[in-house]
């Protein structure tokens, strides 16, 4: 059996499958050498929430199967950390990071959590986030929830930025406390801190992911999507992610649009004779000077690749490109549909009274406000206000007509990229995919990111340029984390 002292640090799910079917591994060992990195280093990086006190069971269940029956999926017997918004009808806790959800329990598995059970993957416990996915506060700094406290980036702790708002899902596969890790975007919460951990993060296209289960923002912009060190591995788990949900309305597309196997399209030649278009108007301007250096690098290299570069293109000018009225509008019905069906013992069914609930407790819960949940309460709630109806309309006229899909047109592009998450946005209000690989390191050692945007359900074709950029730069390491005591 493998010791953990002798287990590959990097090991993708492919190697783990290969080391469980010739008995040198074993889910429950696998579990155990992943308890063992978070006992030792997540005081140091504060990136998961809680354990499932079930986890080793599982495990061990999914070891007896693999012998008598042989593995269910490729996620046979691999652990899985999910965003702490995601519900699992377990003994972990569903909280979005919020002192007051501490103590609620989900009644029922996200749609999501099913899929992965049922393709025999461990659920490892939940990873801590941005408190309400960041749509808490505009003064909430990425990562922090009154729950769970500050994530650190694994690369530079109290240094760099960790990204938000799936800053612990991507933390903790940055630093090797887990195989897989799901995270959710609204807008940017998986680039972002896939850009800021050096890992892989695709925020999948509007209705190819179920959102059931999962503790809402926007129903028009949010996603889950998988986070891992590897794009083979990232594709992977979408396979088991995407998929109709007869709950969700939304995923009535995926049902004409989902791949069959989204590693079929893991192509080392996959930038051969691809069009790359790079907005830089707006879109890099501000960016730090360092992480544009690391971005034109990665240009020549997909040019290197066989890519044509078309360096600048433009996305016309909009004014709806910084408003968020739409999430403004679409959070209050969308968490009080999710708050009603709470336990009774939950303090909070609706978001009036998780207003009220974290005033009455400001000194734990309002470290930075709670100016985003009050801007919701005052609207409606029925989505009904001209106001709402006008945002709307200009996102999808600024992010898809006017934006993604006539730059797309006008020059013929396979896809768009962007400096580590500075393009999140305009693909957020189009509902359209992106994939974010690591991209190198500054001079200071905070990690890179490089973002490509498709159009809707082009995620093979995102798939294939972020595995064939992957393969030739390898610009994926493990973090060295500072010293702790070491389990025998």
């Amino acid at each position: 059996m493998v010791k953990p002292t002798d287990f590959p640090l990097e090991a993708d799910v492919h190697s783990l499958q290969r080391a469980m079917a010739d008995g040198t591994l074993s889910s429950v060992e696998l579990v155990h050498f992943y308890m063992k990195r978070i006992a030792r280093y997540n005081d140091l990086i504060n990136a998961v929430l809680e354990l499932n006190p079930d986890a080793e069971y599982i495990a061990a269940a999914r070891d007896a199967e693999r012998k008598e029956r042989g593995p269910r999926s490729p996620l046979h017997g691999v652990p899985v950390l999910l965003k702490d918004n995601i519900d699992t009808a377990d003994k972990c806790h569903t909280s979005a990071g919020s002192i007051a959800l501490k103590d609620a329990y989900a009644a029922r598995d996200a749609f999501i959590v099913k899929k992965l059970r049922k393709a025999g993957a461990v659920i490892l416990g939940k990873a801590n986030m941005t408190e309400w996915a960041n749509f808490m506060s505009d003064r909430m700094p990425s990562g922090y929830s009154s729950r769970g406290g500050q994530v650190q980036n694994p690369y530079g702790p109290g240094r760099f930025d960790v990204g938000g708002s799936s800053s612990g899902s991507a933390a903790a596969v940055a630093a090797n406390f887990t195989a897989l890790a799901v995270g959710t975007e609204t807008s940017g919460s998986i680039l972002n801190p896939a850009s800021q951990n050096n890992i892989v993060g695709i925020k999948p296209t509007i209705g190819l992911v179920s959102r059931t289960g999962i503790i809402p923002i926007s129903h028009s912009q949010d996603t889950a999507g998988p986070m891992a060190r590897t794009v083979r591995d990232a594709a992977l788990l979408l396979n088991f992610l995407a998929g109709e949900d007869p709950e969700d309305p939304v995923t009535g597309l995926a049902a004409f649009h989902q791949a069959q196997d989204y590693t079929a399209f893991l192509n080392a030649n996959g930038l051969k004779g691809k069009r790359i278009g790079v907005p830089r108007p707006r879109f890099y301007e501000g960016c730090p000077a360092p992480i544009v250096a690391r971005i034109d690098e990665a240009l020549k290299a997909m040019e290197a690749l066989g890519a044509e570069i078309l360096d600048p293109v433009t996305i016309p000018e909009a004014p709806a490109e910084e408003s968020i009225d739409v999430l403004i509008y679409e959070f209050k019905p969308a968490l009080n549909h999710y708050l009603k069906s709470v336990a009774p013992h939950v303090p909070v069914h609706s978001l009036r009274e998780l207003i009220a609930f974290n005033a009455a407790h400001a000194d734990a819960a309002l470290r930075y406000g709670q100016s985003l949940l009050e801007a919701s309460e005052k609207t409606s709630g029925t989505l009904a206000e001209r106001e709402y109806i006008q945002a709307r309309l200009d996102d999808l006229r600024y992010a898809r007509t006017d934006g993604i899909d006539r730059v797309m047109a006008e020059y013929r592009l396979d896809a768009l990229v962007f400096p580590s998450s500075w393009g999140a946005g305009i693909a957020a209000k189009a509902g359209y995919p992106s994939i974010n690989v690591p991209a190198g390191f500054t001079d200071e050692g905070e990690p890179v990111g490089i973002t490509f945007t498709a159009r809707a359900f082009e995620e093979p074709k995102l798939i294939e340029m972020g595995y064939a950029f992957e393969q030739t730069t390898r610009h994926r390491r493990a973090p060295s984390l500072e010293k702790a005591p070491a389990f025998s």
